[in-house]
């Protein structure tokens, strides 16, 4: 038998099976409507789970969507990681514990166990926000900022302008370049270029606060995109946020049995 872990995101619905201590590949479902299609896939896994942990951004309403189909399914009620002042191993850094989300919050948990619980990390999250996360090596949250991802870039440009929007209708992009020669792929360029830039500032930053040894983690639907462009030593871990959960689901006193 299995424990379930859900990434609920704004777009997306990710998922693996925490089999013991052995997790399971990342499943990847788009997250559309209210999300009862995406959710429906879960089903299949009747009769071989024995809890669901999940984590979710998605709002209220599609955290109910999720729950009735569990429960018609005939699995366990999720359970939902909220942020903490503390949990495995990890201080939170907010003075409102509640204000960092919860996503966040366990993508930090998972990438300070993924160093080893000894060394200084920077978590960037790719999604339809870019997020930056700092633990310090002794797994004290420092804080981290929040800007929009490329793809919503990319889409509040389109819709704030008049004379981009127009000269971008019919465009093709051929690959990437920070040089682009038609208005879509420039505008795409641009958001990517600004992503990463902003990525290696941040990742500069962290090390120059925290040390050489500072571990650097990309993550996030955005995250394949962007790594080739990044002039930085990272790695990606697509999967980080469901590594976070399972760190939680390991722990019987952070997270019982549903």
């Amino acid at each position: 038998m299995a424990k379930l872990l859900i990434d609920i995101g704004n777009s997306r619905i990710k998922w693996a099976l925490l089999r013991g201590t052995r997790l399971g590949r990342q499943q990847v479902l788009p997250l559309e409507g209210g999300g009862a299609s995406g959710f429906t896939a879960l089903c299949a896994l009747a009769g071989k789970v024995t809890a669901v942990i999940s984590v979710s951004v998605a709002g209220k309403t599609r955290d109910r969507t999720l729950a009735k189909c569990l429960q018609a399914a005939g699995l366990p009620a999720p359970q939902f990681i909220i942020s903490s002042r503390a949990a495995g191993g990890v201080q939170n850094g907010y003075r409102d514990v509640w204000r960092l989300g919860a996503d966040r919050w366990v993508a930090a948990i998972g990438a300070w166990h993924e160093a080893g619980q000894r060394h200084p990390v920077c978590v960037m999250d790719v999604g339809t926000a870019t997020t930056v996360d700092v633990v310090d090596a002794s797994g004290v949250h420092q804080g981290g900022l929040i800007a929009p991802g490329p793809s919503l870039m990319v889409s509040s440009l389109l819709k704030g302008t008049r004379g981009i929007a127009v000269r971008a209708q019919g465009s093709r992009r051929r690959g990437h370049s920070p040089l682009a020669t038609d208005t879509g792929s420039a505008i795409l360029a641009g958001a990517l270029e600004a992503s990463a830039a902003l990525i290696e500032r941040s990742a500069l930053q962290a090390r120059q606060r925290f040390g050489r040894g500072t571990r650097v983690y990309l993550t996030g639907g955005g995250a394949k995109a962007l790594a080739p462009l990044l002039q930085l030593d990272c790695t990606v871990l697509p999967d980080l946020v469901l590594r976070g959960l399972a760190v939680l689901a390991r722990n019987a006193a952070a997270v019982p049995d549903c």
